[in-house]
């Protein structure tokens, strides 16, 4: 656990379309100061220069992806690959200029974030970070799915999911979240779709950018149409996994648990979060001290607020 916060070292840009809307887009990371977050600003038409902060306060949409802001009005759409990928390298505070309403997909997987990210280096800042520390378990349940938050010391994503088709079936998968292992286990798995939904997504308004070279799709006859193949043995749950690291990096802070989830998705996330955040009882804010000179930094829980300033 960093003791403190961190932030870019650099500038970074990236392009491409939007998964959903299939429209181009850049955007623009610059770092930012202690407790700023993570903040997004359109800088298009049809911005208005409002700041849209990273937290699950500002979630909206949650069908087929995760979006921040009032749908219908000033949003930024499909970030959960962009903010797995800022929890798992480790930075905690950017300022992120965005020229559309939805991030750029890339090739489906969080691999393209990670890697400006550590191209731009990371700086550390002289404030202390503060975590989210689970200390009783929470639970929520939605029919035959479930997402719990329970004490453990570090933070790890316990993911399964079960899929009426033989081309995935049912997947689980464990990690604990560090950057090497979100790197080695999690950030190349693409997202996915069935052919058989095509036409209904695009009615819709969803998936008109998506394409081979950004999604695993599974054909009528239950198999990867993709001719590379999957990039691992189980990458649909991985991909969950990654999801479900994006989404909980909107709790405004970096948690200290596990979460575990059964056939979740972006709205039961946000609901577990929720859920946690708003039970005081459940956690604490936690940072690290050094009590000695070359003793190992501890976590210890400080006086603060329900929610931490960067949480606001």
């Amino acid at each position: 656990m960093l003791e403190y916060q961190t932030t870019l070292k650099s500038r970074c840009s990236l392009s491409g379309i939007g998964v959903h809307g299939g429209k181009p887009v850049s955007i623009h990371f610059s770092p930012a100061d202690a407790d700023t977050g993570v903040v997004f600003q359109r800088i298009d038409d049809a911005g208005t220069g409002r700041v849209i902060r990273a937290l699950v306060s500002e979630v909206g949409q949650t069908d087929l992806c995760t979006a921040l802001g009032d749908a219908r009005g000033e949003h930024v759409a499909t970030v959960e690959h962009l903010m797995a990928a800022l929890l798992a390298v480790g930075i905690d505070n950017v300022s992120i200029e965005i020229d559309g309403s939805e991030v750029p997909v890339l090739d489906g997987s969080a691999e393209g974030f990670v890697d400006a990210f550590e191209q731009a280096g990371i700086a550390t800042l002289p404030v202390k970070r503060r975590y989210i520390r689970v200390v009783k378990p929470v639970r929520i349940d939605n029919g035959s799915s479930w997402a719990e938050f329970r004490p453990y010391d570090g933070t790890r994503f316990e993911v399964e999911i079960d899929f009426d088709t033989p081309a995935i079936g049912r997947q689980a998968l464990s990690v604990d979240l560090s950057a090497e292992s979100f790197r080695q286990e999690v950030a190349r798995a693409r997202t996915f779709g069935f052919i058989k939904d095509v036409e209904r997504l695009w009615a819709a308004g969803y998936a008109l950018g998506s394409s081979l070279e950004n999604s695993v799709v599974i054909g009528e006859d239950h198999k990867v149409i993709n001719m590379e193949g999957l990039r691992y043995p189980d990458e649909f749950v991985r991909h969950k996994m990654l999801d479900a690291v994006g989404d909980l990096a909107l709790a405004g802070a970096r948690f200290i648990g596990c979460f575990r989830s059964y056939r979740g998705g972006h709205r039961l996330n946000a609901a577990a979060l929720r859920h946690l955040l708003t039970d005081r009882s459940a956690y604490e804010i936690v940072e690290t001290t050094r009590r000695e000179q070359g003793r190992r930094a501890e976590m210890v829980a400080v006086n603060a607020p329900v929610y931490a300033p960067w949480m606001i």
